[in-house]
């Protein structure tokens, strides 16, 4: 009964910061393009940009 429980749990779990920006980094091309995103993400303009 509680596997279930934690199942559904974990679907319905938002991901943290950490976790959107570092599946955002591993979306990168090329080094140019990881470059880029990581100013992007010191800069704020990550964050800013989805809402």
């Amino acid at each position: 009964m509680f596997g279930s429980l934690k199942k559904v749990a974990r679907a319905l779990r938002i991901p943290t910061e950490q976790e959107r920006e570092m599946a955002y980094l591993n979306g990168a091309k090329d080094r140019y393009d990881l470059e880029f995103r990581m100013r992007q993400i010191d800069r704020g303009e990550f964050r800013r940009g989805q809402f």
